[in-house]
């Protein structure tokens, strides 16, 4: 320990790195007075509108953002449109729906297999990726499989997006009731 005229110099270094370190591991954040209201009519109001809740017991624990599913307007609006086919895999989490091989009656020896990847989460035309492979088979033991370049997964994607943007404006439309209901109780 270093000692000048009776003053100890390693509490002070200590308190002044637990500062810097309680600084730079982003306890502190700071807050635009702009953005978050004051008084605390408009702060429940704002959290209302942001879908917050109050929590009772361990309500200050968030184990992370999850969304069910049946939230997301493209997640729905793409099973709506590809209902009529199987499916093998369909991962919410992962972004990604791969139907099974689906033949039309009439066509013996060919079937397709659609995958939808989400890459967004917003009704975007980039959001989605549609991706049609197409299964040749004679006489059901020498099979080939080729990526389909047509204009079919382009109507796909159209149609999803359009089945979305329904769903979304719904889904606005049965809030806005919800809102209007909850004041009109008030």
């Amino acid at each position: 320990m270093i000692k000048l005229k009776n003053f100890k110099i390693q509490p002070i270094v200590f308190l002044l790195s637990m500062i810097i370190f309680l600084n730079a591991c982003g306890l502190y954040e700071p807050v635009d007075l702009r953005k978050v209201p004051i008084n605390e009519k408009d702060k429940r109001e704002k959290n209302m509108k942001e879908g917050r809740k109050i929590k009772f017991g361990r309500g200050g624990t968030r184990g992370g953002n999850f969304e069910f599913s049946s939230s997301n307007p493209l997640w729905r609006a793409s099973l709506e449109i590809i209902n009529f086919m199987p499916l093998s895999n369909a991962d919410y989490s992962g972004g990604l729906i791969i139907t099974d091989w689906y033949n039309q009656s009439g066509v013996k020896n060919e079937s397709i297999k659609i995958t939808i990847r989400f890459l967004s989460n917003e009704i975007r035309s980039d959001g989605l990726k549609i991706i049609i492979h197409k299964k040749i088979c004679d006489n059901n033991t020498n099979c080939s499989v080729n990526l389909l370049e047509s204009d079919l997964s382009n109507d796909i994607k159209i149609a999803i997006l359009k089945k979305a943007a329904k769903i979304k404006a719904n889904n606005k439309e049965k809030r806005k009731d919800k809102e209007d209901d909850f004041t009109l109780r008030r």
